[in-house]
């Protein structure tokens, strides 16, 4: 069995090359992260609030991503290529959930903390 397993993963392995992603694409996605990572530690520092920190940072990658396509599409007659749109909000979405998980954690820790000092008293 783990020989059958292994056969049909190197084969589905190999009809996945077609997919290709450039490197155009690749510089999206980090733009994407750079905007998203910088818009939330703004917004976070200002509101102590991570759901608006979450969705400020999604919203202006996305935005920034939108608007380069659509000055890209319709104002300097290229293409509006939607994977590189994709790309910018796929790194924004990575940026903004990453700091999402991690930020806050220190905080609920000290709170935990305090609770056991006075416990103890």
């Amino acid at each position: 069995m783990k020989i059958f397993t292994t056969i049909l993963l190197l084969v589905c392995i190999n009809l996945s090359f077609s997919q290709e992603i450039t490197e155009d694409d690749g510089l999206h996605f980090l733009t994407g992260v750079a905007i998203s990572s910088g818009t939330y530690a703004f917004v976070y520092s200002r509101t102590q609030n991570k759901s608006k920190a979450f969705w400020y940072s999604l919203g202006l990658s996305t935005f920034a991503g939108l608007g380069k396509e659509v000055y890209d599409g319709y104002i300097i007659e290229g293409k509006f290529d939607t994977s590189e749109l994709l790309s910018t909000v796929l790194g924004g979405l990575t940026a903004s959930y990453t700091f999402n998980i991690f930020t806050g954690k220190r905080k609920k820790k000290k709170q935990e903390e305090k609770k056991l000092v006075y416990q103890r008293l």
